[in-house]
């Protein structure tokens, strides 16, 4: 039979249930019902993504990658070799329209880089609040265990101490009968 939970409140965290954070009620309330309180939170956080979030996340994916640093690196020696070899440049030295480019790149993918980072350190924050539920339960499990395998204990010695107290009885009886059933000195 369940503890009230007043009972394990105050036995797990020396509190009262009002006195707990929401993440400590849930402990209590699935280690109580033997229910599992681990989730996965990236399908849950993922699920909920706008398409603009997840176009920002794979923006910031692809800016942060060799194959970005790479392909950016070709794309501007494309540039300045072209600009130096026609005889009539587009963007002649010191590539005016080629920094203007750089310049509107930089600002739109700073913010979407910046929006995919906050989501991120979101997401970082449910993944450390889910970890703490996960290991609190886990450390109350633990120490509910403990106390079984320590009753289990006390119980097995207690029976053990009153077999050999019957034993010990046996044989002071036996040893009484003894020297009572035989001639004296």
């Amino acid at each position: 039979m369940p503890e009230p939970t007043d009972t394990a409140a105050h036995r797990w965290f020396g509190r009262k249930p009002r006195d707990l954070s929401p993440a400590e009620r849930l402990v209590l309330t699935s280690t109580k019902e033997r229910r599992v309180i681990s989730r996965d939170i990236e399908r849950d956080f993922d699920g909920e993504l706008t398409f603009g979030q997840r176009l920002a996340d794979r923006v910031a994916e692809f800016g942060g990658s060799w194959a970005f640093i790479l392909s950016f690196g070709l794309f501007l020696l494309a540039w300045t070799l072209l600009n130096a070899v026609l005889p009539r440049p587009f963007d002649a030295y010191p590539y005016i329209f080629l920094n203007l480019l750089l310049s509107m790149i930089a600002a739109l993918q700073a913010p979407i880089i910046m929006m995919s980072q906050n989501r991120q350190a979101v997401r970082d924050r449910l993944d450390a609040a889910h970890d703490y539920e996960v290991k609190l339960k886990a450390e109350i499990e633990i120490m509910a265990l403990h106390e079984k395998l320590d009753q289990l204990c006390t119980r097995e010695i207690e029976a053990l101490l009153a077999r050999q107290q019957e034993q010990i009885d046996l044989l002071t009886r036996l040893l009484q009968e003894g020297r009572g059933g035989s001639p004296g000195p």
